[in-house]
């Protein structure tokens, strides 16, 4: 197909040998295959090429995909990060396992919105496992991917995600009591401590009334952004993290210990506030929770926390070059199916650029796109056949045309007197 095509059934029919649309959405729709075994493969062969129980990290990033309709699986109006906006779509939480500049897609989860799991008769249209129907929030999705990581044996040293995920700390904690470290994106709302809150039930000073129940502290919290608000980023060690096509990414990066409490109960959590501001006059400030305490310095948190940034294009080259926006299913089984063939895409991607990192380090997906339409064999590479393929796609336009035209008449008959 040529680069930018659109990667429908009905297209890739026109190019791959022997192939129809029917055969393919076959495959996809109703075949047996099971997609999560074929994603925990794909991850195990992304772990030979980029695990590590020290440097690598297992980054958590959704995605949403803009869908029309109410009957794809999983489909309602929620916020479709690509879009910046709430419409109507998909979304889905990734997990993916990112070393230094590489990374891939290793696990998968479709989020279902409540109004799904309540309504039984739409779940089983769509084909949703009954063992799948229940409501999780894309938090437990992401624990979930998690923990499935470790259980598929994959190698990572900390776990990353964005704010989203840090808009509380009960991701963070979750990640603690498994064991895991973490380097976290938070909101700049989140309130934190700096000192320990020691959070204490009044003794009762009076004979009358109830005993008090309720926590309180004497020291005062502070949003994240006041926090942030208070630091002379002039005054910070400047660390180069990575090189970049617009030179070296520098930033000023500060580390302290703050303290979180949730204002109910006495357990109060110590993590490490880091907080990175490029330089420059658009200084972009980034500001994370991090449980590593003095195991590492401060430069490998600044470069741990900027690491999603590899994860971000691997999902814009998994929806431009690799079709992971690209399907016309509504389904649970094919929607899974689907997405086990995009991953085991940027597998093969994510091969190739490793293997040629050293002769050809600007290798893309786009690159490879590029020389596969060039190399591989095409259906299309007659006269003959592109003219079929032409008549072909006017028969089925002149079908769909009759067709809407027959229901509009139906709609629009008057009933007998």
């Amino acid at each position: 197909m040529q680069a930018g095509s659109r990667k429908n059934m009905d297209r890739m029919a026109e190019v791959v040998p022997d192939a129809s649309s029917r055969n393919l959405q076959q495959f996809l729709t109703h075949s047996k295959w099971d997609a999560v075994s074929v994603i925990d493969h794909v991850a195990r062969d992304v772990d030979e090429l980029l695990g590590d129980e020290q440097r690598a990290g297992l980054i958590i990033d959704e995605s949403g995909f803009a869908k029309q309709g109410q009957d794809s699986v999983g489909v309602s109006r929620q916020w479709l990060g690509r879009l910046g906006k709430v419409d109507n779509g998909q979304v889905a939480v990734f997990g993916a396992l990112a070393n230094d500049r590489f990374a891939a897609p290793v696990d998968v989860r479709l989020y279902l919105p409540e109004k799904w799991t309540k309504d039984c008769a739409r779940c089983k249209k769509a084909g949703i496992p009954e063992d799948k129907r229940q409501f999780k929030t894309k938090e437990q999705l992401a624990i979930e991917v998690v923990r499935h990581a470790r259980e598929n044996k994959l190698r990572f040293g900390w776990v990353g995600a964005d704010a989203g995920y840090g808009k509380g700390p009960g991701f963070c904690a979750a990640l603690e009591q498994m064991g895991e470290h973490f380097v976290v994106d938070v909101h700049l709302d989140l309130n934190v401590y700096l000192q320990d809150p020691a959070p204490y039930v009044p003794t009762k000073i009076s004979s009358r009334g109830r005993q008090p129940q309720k926590y309180v502290s004497k020291i005062k919290g502070h949003t994240v952004e006041e926090v942030i608000n208070g630091l002379a980023f002039d005054q910070m060690p400047v660390l180069k993290l990575r090189n970049t096509t617009r030179g070296p990414l520098k930033v000023h990066a500060v580390q302290m210990p703050v303290y979180i409490w949730d204002g109910k109960g006495a357990e109060v959590k110590r993590w490490t506030l880091v907080v990175t501001q490029t330089l420059g006059t658009n200084a972009d400030t980034k500001a994370s929770f991090c449980n590593f305490a003095d195991i590492i310095d401060l430069e490998a948190k600044a470069w741990m926390q900027r690491q999603r940034y590899w994860v971000e294009r691997t999902f814009e080259d998994a929806k431009s070059e690799c079709g992971m926006a690209d399907y016309q299913v509504r389904k649970w089984s094919a929607w899974h199916h689907h997405m086990a063939l995009v991953v085991m895409t940027m597998l093969f991607m994510l091969s190739e650029k490793v293997r040629h990192k050293d002769t050809m380090p600007l290798l893309s997906c786009s690159d490879i796109e590029q020389l596969l339409c060039h190399f591989l064999p095409r259906r299309d590479f007659s006269e003959d056949e592109v003219i079929r393929q032409l008549q072909y796609r006017h028969k089925k336009r002149q079908a769909a045309i009759m067709s809407h035209s027959k229901k509009t008449n139906a709609q629009n008959q008057l009933p007998p007197e």
